[in-house]
């Protein structure tokens, strides 16, 4: 299934990384439950973070099972500490509002269009029926989300300076979507990953579209945040897991 050239402790990192920025993005969307600005846009963000959940635990899965540790998927999910988690630092940021939350979809999943579109080509026949599978979703998740920055941003003067605000605070993460490091370029030359580097021009060309649309300012490219990807995080990754690791931590062993 996966390539002979590749090192098992890279896989297992490798896929860590996508399954724990799925999942985190997942429960970022799930916060949304029962709280969304009107009905359908409540059951919308319910399923888009059902379908990142549903990513992550076959990402999750993949990665217990190259570990050969005989972690399960919840194992993963649940019972790691913040410094061992691999998401990206955008995923994990709060839900300020309704307008942070669209534009951190936004940037997010039209990184993941261009990412997924690669690694249907992987040479790992799982995670390239993962990434077929996954494009669909994500195709619906950029229209949804595009759709709503528009509407945001070419809205009244109030939901304009939201989501520019939204986009200006976020922007410093979206860096950290195109660097790569020795993971990524084991992955890359096992014919198993994807170049971060390469995605950047069709992302910056389906980022603009969207952003001149919505006429909101592209803010300019400073300084970068980054570390998630080796494990260090702001402090709200750690909030976020005490809530979503909490049934675990208290009923250890606990299934559904």
């Amino acid at each position: 299934m996966t390539s002979k050239t590749s090192d098992t402790n890279e896989l297992f990192e490798y896929v860590l990384r996508l399954g724990d920025t799925t999942l985190v993005l997942g429960h970022r969307l799930s916060e949304w439950c029962g709280h969304g600005p009107a009905m359908e846009e409540d059951i919308a963000l319910t399923n888009m973070a059902l379908d990142l959940i549903g990513q992550a635990r076959i990402l999750l899965k993949y990665a217990g099972e190259v570990e050969g540790k005989k972690r399960s998927e919840d194992n993963l999910a649940y019972l790691r500490d913040g410094r061992e988690y691999r998401n990206v630092l955008l995923v994990e940021q709060p839900d300020n509002d309704f307008a942070f939350t669209i534009a951190r979809q936004f940037l997010y999943e039209a990184w993941s269009m261009e990412f997924l579109k690669r690694l249907s080509e992987s040479n790992d026949e799982l995670l390239a029926g993962y990434a077929t599978k996954a494009l669909k979703e994500c195709t619906y998740h950029l229209r949804h989300s595009s759709e709503w920055l528009i509407r945001l941003g070419d809205g009244t003067d109030l939901s304009h300076e939201k989501a520019q605000s939204a986009v200006n605070d976020l922007w410093t993460y979206t860096g950290e979507l195109f660097s790569a490091d020795d993971i990524d370029n084991a992955m890359v030359a096992a014919g198993i990953g994807v170049d971060p580097g390469s995605l950047k021009g069709d992302w910056d060309r389906a980022v603009n579209v969207v952003l001149e649309e919505a006429t909101l300012e592209r803010p300019e490219d400073g300084y970068m945040a980054g570390g998630g990807k080796t494990g260090r995080h702001s402090e709200y990754l750690g909030h976020m897991l005490a809530d979503m690791q909490y049934l675990q931590r208290a009923y250890p062993g606990c299934e559904w």
